[in-house]
């Protein structure tokens, strides 16, 4: 298979990058809003538009690394912003790409944060120690808990099974006919992403809100 490719030039790309973090919107700076877009969208923009030339040249493949979390955020609105942004990229480029034979496909991990450790715990005292005395007047450091628990949990029930998602991407890379979008997540995420996306607005909040309040 890879002597094929090699024949054939360059003939994929996957933009697997990609950071994570945990807080509410007043809780993380400036700074951190900035560095988050340059790596997980800016940063899968450059490669692209570096290796463009080549992947219309030889009709090839770009794989981009989504989430479920485009559609919804519980506590890491900042990753959700950014996932969101690679979807919206990756429609257009699907679009444009199409006249020149080059497939564009998104991968929608749900959630394996165990087996990729993008992730790792939060820890209620870092974050409180890193607030500003403005939101330190608004919240206390038992509500911090609180969410940081929350999170705790939630990265708790994630996946082992990384290679489901290496099958995802080896799919996109090398089937006849690929799919736009892999949703590789359990039931029950597919199904938040359904009310997510379909039902109005008001009915996402209200699971939503239910979720964070338990």
């Amino acid at each position: 298979l890879l002597r094929h490719f090699f024949s054939i030039g360059f003939w994929g790309l996957v933009n697997n990058a990609g950071i994570s973090t945990f807080g509410e919107t007043g809780w993380l700076s400036m700074e951190k809003y900035e560095k988050f877009a340059d790596v997980n969208l800016l940063g899968s923009i450059r490669t692209t538009l570096a290796f463009l030339p080549l992947l219309r040249k030889y009709k090839g493949r770009i794989v981009f690394m989504s989430s479920i979390i485009a559609y919804f955020s519980l506590g890491n609105g900042i990753y959700s912003m950014t996932k969101a942004a690679i979807e919206k990229f990756c429609d257009a480029l699907r679009l444009e790409m199409k006249k020149f034979g080059v497939r564009v496909c998104i991968i929608q991990p749900g959630n394996y944060a165990r087996s990729t450790k993008i992730q790792p715990p939060v820890s209620a005292e870092e974050i409180w120690n890193e607030l500003s005395e403005e939101e330190k007047a608004v919240y206390n450091k038992e509500y911090v808990q609180e969410r940081a628990n929350f999170f705790n949990s939630i990265l708790s029930e994630g996946s082992t099974n990384g290679n489901e998602v290496v099958d995802a991407m080896v799919d996109a890379l090398t089937s006849p006919a690929p799919k736009a979008r892999y949703m590789v997540a359990k039931l029950k995420e597919k199904a938040l992403v359904f009310v997510c996306a379909l039902f109005p607005t008001i009915v996402m909040d209200s699971v939503l809100s239910y979720a964070l309040s338990k």
